[in-house]
């Protein structure tokens, strides 16, 4: 009996140019699901493209909407909240460097 292997490969895009743009088709999302979160200031979206510095958090969006079963606009409260939570953690550790 032959053995089959399946390799995988995910999109992840170089966050190191600032004009990199993917297509969010590739990445599974729908054009009006990425222009709707475009509209709340979530990530920014053009003709159906969003930039590579923001897929992880897209990305991310997602999985919280998906894991914890909460809307789009939820999810996005949900992500601001750890984004601050990160970045007081962040200060914490610097304040206590000194």
């Amino acid at each position: 009996m032959k053995k089959y292997f399946i390799q995988i490969y995910s999109h992840t895009p170089s966050v190191d140019d600032e004009d990199n743009w993917v297509d969010v088709t590739s990445l599974g999302i729908h054009p009006d699901i990425a222009g709707y979160l475009a509209e709340m200031g979530v990530v920014d979206f053009y003709r159906g493209h969003v930039p590579a510095r923001q897929v992880r958090r897209l990305q991310k969006l997602l999985r919280i909407r998906h894991n914890l079963g909460v809307n789009l606009p939820g999810a996005a409260i949900i992500m601001d909240l750890l984004d601050k939570m990160e970045e007081l953690q962040e200060e914490v550790a610097r304040l206590k460097r000194r």
